[in-house]
């Protein structure tokens, strides 16, 4: 994808250039545009069946981080001086939406009209009998995968992130006009430009951290 927004594409450098940042360059705004490519790019992450069961609250109106900046505890600097806040939840309706997606993939040939009757007719009992404990494990990993490509597409655009997960969870979804039942809190997600470098951490080795077999 070319973008008129995107300025790296060098893959090591986003990757290993990643800092969670503290604090952000105030006076520069993300426009809606920008962060509905970053968005957009963030979405081709894999999900269960397909089913994309995140959903974004993009905070970046004096307003929005008023309302969020009481509710972010410890975080409340970061949430502040960034452009923006990514509230990441997760829908556990996300099956809702199962017959657009895999309408929208027969019209676009990414799959034969025979594959997504078969799929559908499978899942749709399978969801429709889960507990509400299984949901919240399909859409945890989703979610986390998601996000995880939204920081690194952000690095690509130029802008850093850090991941929150210390707010008031069980607030977020009412304060922001979210059903609460349905929308499952994941993270925050701070995006701007980096007032500072950031810190270099310390990363456990391979061999401490995996098994062949």
């Amino acid at each position: 994808m070319n973008s008129k927004f995107q300025k790296n594409n060098d893959f090591n450098d986003i990757v290993y250039g990643r800092r969670s940042i503290k604090e952000y360059d105030p006076t520069v705004k993300i426009s809606r545009e920008e962060m509905s490519e970053i968005l957009a790019q963030a979405s081709k992450a894999p999900s269960s069946i397909n089913m994309q069961p995140w959903r974004f609250v993009v905070i970046d109106s004096e307003e929005g981080k008023a309302t969020l900046a009481p509710l972010s505890k410890f975080n409340k600097d970061k949430v502040l001086s960034s452009s923006a806040v990514i509230a990441v939840f997760g829908d556990k309706n996300n099956f809702d939406y199962a017959e657009e997606i895999y309408s929208k993939a027969v019209e676009h040939g990414y799959m034969p009209q025979e594959v997504k009757d078969y799929q559908l007719n499978a899942f749709k009992p399978i969801y429709a009998n889960m507990s509400e404990e299984a949901m919240k494990d399909v859409i945890m990993l989703d979610a986390g995968l998601v996000s995880m490509q939204l920081m690194l597409v952000a690095r690509s655009y130029g802008y850093d992130t850090n991941p929150i997960g210390g707010y008031e969870k069980d607030q977020i979804a009412e304060a922001f006009g979210l059903d609460k039942e349905r929308y499952l809190p994941i993270m925050l997600i701070t995006i701007g430009k980096a007032a500072n470098k950031g810190f270099q951490s310390y990363r456990l080795p391979v061999k401490t951290t995996t098994t062949w077999k």
